[in-house]
C-alpha cells in the first residue's frame, strides 16, 4: 500500500460512500483510470494489507457519519432510554431507533443470501457499470415520482432496507437506492437522505468492519505500510464529512436527478472504456 494509492482510496471512498454515485463503482473506476495513468492498482487481491486497509477507511467514513450527526444521535438515543423509562413506546425516536435496528436485520440477511453472487460480480466491471446505470435511472424515476412530505413508520423502514439489502452488489449506490426508495414512499429528500445516514451506521459497522476482522491476520500489522493506511484514514474521514455536511444542505434544492445524470454518464462512459480496454 502506497501513500498515493492509500489517497486516492481515501478521497474516493469518503466521498462516494454517501453521494449517491456507489462507492464500489467507483473505487473500480478509479482503479481502472489509476492504472491507465501509472501503470499501477490502486487495489491488490485482498491481502491482510488491503483487508485492514478497507477496514480503516471505512471506520473513517463510519466516524464521519457520527460526528455530523452526533447531536442528533444523541438526542434520538436519549429520548430512547427515556421513553422505555416511561413506557412511551410511540415516541419518534423511540419507533426511529427500532426501525433502524430492524432495517439493520434485514439488510443483514439479504446480504448473506446474495454474498456469493456479489463476489461473482465484483470481478465483472461491465456489469458493475450496468448497475450504475439502473441507479441512474432509479434516481431519476425517483424525483418524477416524487409526492409529498410523509414521516418513517415500519412500512417504509422496511422498503428502505429491501433497498439498502439490494445495494450490495457493487453498482448499486447503498445512498441511491434507500435515498430514492424514500422518496417512492413520499418522503422528501432531507428526511429520507437522514434515515438513509443514520441507517447506515451499524451496517457499515457490521459489513465492512466486524466481518473483514475475522479474516485478518493480525500478526501482520506491523508489517503493513502504516503511514500510508493512516493517511488513507484521515483523507476518507474528511472528504467523507465534508461529504455528508454539503450533500445535506443541498438536498433541500438539489435534485436527485443531477446524480441521476452522473450515474448514467459515468457508467457509459466507463463502460466504453473497459470495452476498449479488453475487459471481458
Amino acid at each position: 500500500m502506497q501513500t498515493l494509492q492509500a489517497v486516492v482510496v481515501g478521497i474516493v471512498q469518503g466521498l462516494s460512500e454517501f453521494l449517491p454515485i456507489s462507492s464500489s463503482a467507483h473505487i473500480t473506476f478509479s482503479n481502472e483510470i489509476f492504472h491507465i495513468i501509472t501503470g499501477a492498482v490502486l487495489s491488490n487481491e485482498p491481502n491482510s494489507e488491503e483487508i485492514f486497509f478497507d477496514i480503516m477507511v471505512h471506520l473513517a467514513t463510519l466516524f464521519a457519519v457520527i460526528i455530523y450527526f452526533f447531536g442528533d444521535l444523541r438526542n434520538i438515543f436519549s429520548e430512547f432510554f427515556k421513553s422505555i423509562k416511561e413506557k412511551n413506546y410511540k415516541n419518534e425516536n423511540f419507533l426511529l431507533v427500532n426501525y433502524i435496528a430492524l432495517s439493520t436485520i434485514i439488510t443483514g440477511v439479504i446480504g448473506l443470501l446474495l454474498k456469493e453472487s456479489v463476489e461473482k460480480l465484483i470481478v465483472n466491471p461491465k456489469i458493475i457499470c450496468i448497475l450504475l446505470m439502473i441507479t441512474g435511472f432509479i434516481l431519476l424515476l425517483s424525483e418524477k415520482m416524487y409526492k409529498g412530505n410523509q414521516k418513517i413508520n415500519l412500512k417504509k423502514s422496511v422498503a428502505i432496507a429491501i433497498a439498502q439489502g439490494l445495494a450490495v452488489f457493487p453498482g448499486f449506490s447503498r445512498s441511491g437506492l434507500t435515498i430514492a426508495a424514500g422518496l417512492f414512499l413520499g418522503m422528501d429528500r432531507v428526511k429520507a437522505a437522514r434515515f438513509s445516514f443514520l441507517m447506515s451506521i451499524p451496517v457499515i459497522l457490521l459489513a465492512s468492519m466486524i466481518y473483514p476482522l475475522l479474516e485478518l491476520d493480525f500478526s501482520q500489522i506491523m508489517n503493513f505500510n502504516l503511514k500510508a493506511i493512516t493517511i488513507g484514514f484521515f483523507s476518507a474521514f474528511i472528504s467523507g464529512y465534508l461529504c455528508v455536511k454539503y450533500f445535506m444542505k443541498l438536498l433541500g434544492r438539489l435534485s436527485l436527478r443531477t446524480f441521476g445524470y452522473y450515474c448514467l454518464a459515468a457508467s457509459l462512459a466507463m463502460y466504453l472504456l473497459f470495452q476498449f480496454c479488453g475487459h471481458q
